[in-house]
């Protein structure tokens, strides 16, 4: 249903969406494709599970990395931010990037598992992020993951701060 409003809001502001997922595997961008006609608002996504293709297909700087570690927000934007300049054809013209630990192994006292950092982006080019911990098996962390990054995104759209380059449909 989340999805299915995103693709509603977008067409209604002309807005093409895109993904970048890592701790998610690309569950987010799996909704918003299963709605039909997402082609018409929705770009792509990268699923970046490694720290190789966060830098490869991303352009997250490996100084970002090691100095904040991939589940960060500073990782977070600059994840959102590549979707930006990989978009192709069409400008992406609102994106959430999401990196985190699902789980049931691989957390730390500073990240424990649930960890998951955000980012969003519109137009103006700024990113902004935050930080979530969800509990429950790693399956359910996805999904609370995948939910929470599209509900921001649907919070950015609804607030009226994306305008699509294309204009409204």
């Amino acid at each position: 249903m989340l999805a299915l409003g995103l693709g509603w809001l977008a067409s209604r502001r002309g807005a093409y969406l895109a993904t970048a997922e890592s701790c998610t595997g690309g569950l987010a961008s799996s909704w918003m494709t299963a709605v039909s006609g997402s082609s018409r608002w929705f770009e792509g996504s990268v699923v970046s599970y490694s720290n190789g293709v966060k830098m490869q297909l991303l352009g997250v700087r490996a100084e970002t990395l090691r100095a904040n570690g991939a589940v960060s927000t500073q990782v977070a934007e600059e994840m959102v931010l590549g979707l930006a300049r990989i978009s192709g054809d069409r400008i992406v013209d609102a994106g959430v990037s999401l990196t985190g630990v699902a789980g049931p192994g691989g957390g730390s006292p500073d990240k424990p598992v649930g960890t998951v950092c955000f980012a969003w982006m519109h137009g103006d080019g700024r990113a902004y992020s935050s930080r979530q911990c969800f509990s429950g098996s790693r399956n359910q962390i996805q999904l609370q993951a995948a939910w929470w990054g599209l509900a921001g995104l649907f919070a950015l759209l609804s607030r009226g701060l994306v305008e699509g380059q294309r204009g409204p449909s």
